[in-house]
Order: C-alpha cells, then structure tokens, then sequence
C-alpha cells in the first residue's frame, strides 16, 4: 500500500474532481494521502477533506508565502481548535522560502515559523517544513525550536546530503516527491541514497511536481508510485519493500494507527 504524505487536495485545481482524483488514487494502490494546509482557507478545507474521505488526514497552518496574513491571537487559537479533531495530524505546511526577496520579510518568515513550531510543541504535533533557498536559517530555527519528541518533516527536500545528515540527527524525516524523477535531478538521488529508509517520507505536492512520465501536466496523489519505484531503483530494492517502509514511515511520524 502506498502512503502520498503531502497532497494539497483543497487546491483549486482540483475544485469539482476531488472524489475523481481520490477514486483513481485507490485504483493506483493509495491508501493515506496527507493534505496540508497553508492559510486559513486551505487549513479549514483540508480539515473538511478529512472529516468526508476516510483515507485523508489534514495538516494545518501557515505556509511562509502566507506568513503576513498569520495573527498570532487569533490563528493560534484556530489551530488549537482544529487540533482537537482526530484527522489533524500535524502542523504544516509551515518554513521559510527565500526564492522571492521579502515576499513576505525574512523577519515575518522566521517569527511565524518560530510560533508554529512552538505551538506544534504545545499540541504534541509533528511539524511538516517547507524549505526553499533557506537552508542553513532552516536548520538553526529546527536546532532551536523544533520539539524533537513531537519530531518533524522536511517536504519535498533540495538540500545536500550534510544537511540531510545534521536533519536526521534531529530525528527528522526526509520527504522525497516528483523531482526525484528528472532527468537533471543531481542532488537528491544521492540523498535517497544515503538516508535510512525508515526516515523516508514519500509525497507527490500535488498539483505540482509532476513526477516522469507525465511532466508537464497536472499532479495527483495515483503518482506517488512513480516516486516509490524512482528510489527503488536508486536504492536497488523491490518497489514493494519501498512502498510498505513509506507506508510505515507516514503512519509512525503522523500517530496514525488505523486507516
């Protein structure tokens, strides 16, 4: 059975086919998919995915190209309360992304990941990083903040693989998705490489990062299998071992007992 552990099923690209996109996802092996939200509409539709789809669990929070938008009295709370559902597993789509200057301020960034992370702590809940051209602020602000019992994610990983070797000595876990896929990909194969398989995290970010062969056209959770099959190759193991690790891997970082 295949686990997607980062799929934005709220997206709008898939408003009116998201029983479509489930239905072809069971058909292709899925049987988890994780959706993460990452502001205050796609927190509350991810939570209302979970609460219709058996198989869908929800992250919430605030992605740092939302950062702005997050007031702390208010969103605070929100989340808390959303924690209390059962289907809430996490706090994430939460980080830094430094690809745009000041869009919102490296300082905003930091301060509202600061937070999440420390309310993920107070919630008992794994945190699901989002790392773009951030990498070494991404690493200090984990030293520093991240509770390493509630334990964290970082979602559709770019750095090196010192850096993933400095991440699992904090106990994280590495999420690998379409990328892995490209023929350019140069870093993250040897990543793959190099990272236990029991701290792989499998994910497809759909819509985005459409893994070979279907570059080019919309993501959907069925194509996590492509992923799995990319690291076993790499790896030299049977996709079945890959997929039942990954398998294990979501449900233990996420405390998901039954599906």
């Amino acid at each position: 059975m295949l686990a997607d552990s980062h799929a934005h099923l709220d997206d709008l690209k898939y408003e009116g086919v998201v029983e479509e996109i489930i239905d072809n996802a069971k058909k292709n092996g899925v049987g988890l998919i994780v959706n993460p939200g990452c502001d205050e509409p796609t927190s509350i539709k991810a939570v209302a995915l979970s609460q219709k789809y058996k198989m869908v669990y929800a992250n919430v929070g605030f992605h740092p190209e939302f950062s702005q938008a997050y007031d702390k009295t208010i969103h605070d709370q929100m989340i808390r309360k959303w924690a209390q559902n059962e289907k809430v597993v996490g706090i994430g789509e939460i980080g830094l992304d430094y690809y745009y200057e000041d869009n919102p301020s490296r300082a905003v960034q930091k301060k509202v990941f600061e937070a999440q992370m420390g309310l993920a702590s107070e919630l008992g809940l794994p945190v699901v990083i989002h790392d773009r051209e951030a990498h070494q602020d991404t690493l200090e602000m984990i030293r520093a903040c991240m509770n390493r019992e509630t334990g964290g994610s970082v979602h559709c990983y770019s750095g090196s693989v010192e850096m993933a070797r400095q991440l699992l000595d904090m106990g994280l876990y590495i999420g690998v998705d379409g990328p892995i896929t490209f023929k350019n990909a140069h870093k993250i194969p040897d990543v793959v490489a190099y990272v236990p398989l029991d701290h792989l995290l499998i994910e497809t970010d759909s819509p985005y990062l459409t893994p070979e062969p279907f570059r080019g056209k919309r993501n959907e959770p069925a194509n996590v299998q492509y992923v799995a099959a990319k690291i076993a190759e790499i790896r030299g193991i049977s996709v079945e071992a890959v997929q039942e690790a990954t398998w294990q891997n979501c449900c233990r970082f996420y405390n998901i007992i039954a599906v």
